[in-house]
């Protein structure tokens, strides 16, 4: 059974982000906001965790995962950037994207693309996310919370808990957070690509 935690929006109480980045450290997979929507999020290193998510999604091996990060000091750990696009990033994080880029040798392999050995990064603008990633030191092994056959993500705490209440170990719960996911930008091969149109305005790209 899934345990639920009731978090401020604006200010979250730091016991319930330290017992909850605690669980994460444990193994834990959990629901959490974004500010784009809800989703899934465990450790990085953790296989259970990613096999689950998998699971839950029914998701192939050719699925994007993205790391959440706190800052760009973080982010730069995990993929290589070059000052152009470095650039492009920084004036749109953080914020509702998610950019696709070569990844270094920091990432598991199994999260990576299996030919482009490309990784999902974005830094989101939500304040309980970030109060999370900032606790628990290391990025956020993320993936929206969209179930197989429906056409939105799960967008209250409440359904969350009860839908997945014996295939997630906790859910934090800040109130409706939208069910648009993230625009997707590719800058693997150097060039700039949209993958995704979703809750990030894609006019600064183009």
């Amino acid at each position: 059974m899934a345990k639920y935690f009731d978090v401020h929006p604006e200010n979250p109480q730091r016991r319930t982000i330290s017992t909850v980045a605690d669980s994460i450290r444990s193994g834990a997979l959990i629901a959490y906001p974004t500010d784009s929507c809800y989703a899934l999020g465990c450790r990085l290193g953790s296989r259970d965790g990613i096999d689950r998510i998998r699971s839950i999604r029914r998701l192939d091996d050719r699925h994007h995962f993205t790391l959440m990060c706190q800052s760009f000091a973080q982010l730069g750990q995990f993929v290589h950037i070059d000052n152009d696009v470095f650039r492009a990033i920084k004036a749109a994080t953080p914020g509702r994207y998610t950019f696709i880029l070569p990844a270094t040798k920091e990432v598991p392999r199994q999260l990576l693309h299996p030919k482009k050995k490309t990784v999902g990064v974005r830094i989101p603008d939500h304040v309980v996310a970030q109060a999370l990633l900032a606790d628990l030191g290391e990025p956020l092994l993320s993936s929206t919370l969209l179930l197989p056959d429906e056409e939105e993500p799960l967008t209250q705490g409440w359904e969350i808990k009860e839908r997945l209440d014996h295939v997630v170990d906790a859910v934090l719960d800040s109130g409706d957070c939208g069910t648009e996911p993230t625009t997707v930008i590719d800058f693997s091969d150097g060039e700039l690509e949209i993958v995704r149109r979703g809750a990030g305005d894609t006019t600064r790209f183009e």
